[in-house]
């Protein structure tokens, strides 16, 4: 019911990672393989993709490559997706939904694999990133959040986006009340709603956009909508 909906949402910030062998060393947010020579990220996360829009990705590479000559081949569930080496030794690798796989595998030595969990919570989520918006509420070309302390318009509009210098799809997101609101786009802070700012436009990427407003630690609303390619034609 996405489609339906196009509800606008604020990026979920829980992420999972099971299963994996335990690191030789581990780092903040990274976890180091039992060769000692790569890398991946500790944990799912969130971001932004080009294309798609929030979803599931992983960082792998090579950890502090010694030689100028290092290379490696990052691989998702048996399938290369990235060529690292001394000067581009990061990669990001996009999950699909489900158990993944992740290798690196440094030329003429060792493979260290990475697992990691991207699977649904809810069964109307197109990826572990996108928040489940069920109770959520549409009436008419508006949709309340199920706390009611705010709604969002459902049907995108086309403005000129200064920041960006194009036209670019937006909604607009309300204040039901005189809640302090913190409005974050795709995990981005954007504005603060309240009594002196009942309302914000909300500029949507290419594909699913996640868009939060947080009444502090009481409650936090979730929208998602789809930015289609990012750009549109401005009438």
């Amino acid at each position: 019911m996405i489609s339906e909906k196009w509800i606008l949402s604020g990026l979920l910030a829980f992420v999972v990672a099971m299963g994996f062998a335990p690191p030789v060393r581990a780092l903040t947010a990274v976890q180091v393989g039992p060769s000692g020579k790569t890398y991946a990220s500790a944990v799912v996360q969130c971001a932004l993709n080009p294309m798609t829009g929030m979803a599931p990705m992983v960082q792998a590479g090579l950890y502090n490559p010694p030689k100028k000559n290092t290379t490696g081949t990052v691989s998702l569930n048996g399938a290369s997706v990235a060529t690292v080496n001394f000067l581009s030794p990061d990669a990001t690798v996009w999950l699909p939904n489900g158990l993944n796989e992740v290798n690196v595998a440094i030329n003429r030595g060792p493979t260290d694999s990475y697992s990691f969990d991207a699977s649904l919570t809810y069964t109307n989520q197109p990826n572990i990133c996108i928040p489940d918006t069920s109770g959520n509420t549409v009436a008419g070309d508006l949709e309340y959040a199920a706390s009611n302390k705010s709604y969002a318009t459902v049907t995108p509009g086309c403005a000129w986006n200064p920041l960006t210098g194009r036209g670019q799809p937006y909604v607009n997101l309300f204040d039901n009340g005189t809640y302090l609101l913190n409005v974050s786009v795709n995990n981005v802070p954007l504005t603060q709603l309240g009594p002196t700012r009942p309302h914000t436009p909300v500029f949507l990427s290419a594909g699913l956009n996640v868009i939060s407003a947080a009444n502090g630690s009481l409650s936090t609303d979730y929208y998602v909508r789809d930015g289609g390619t990012g750009s549109c034609t401005l009438p």
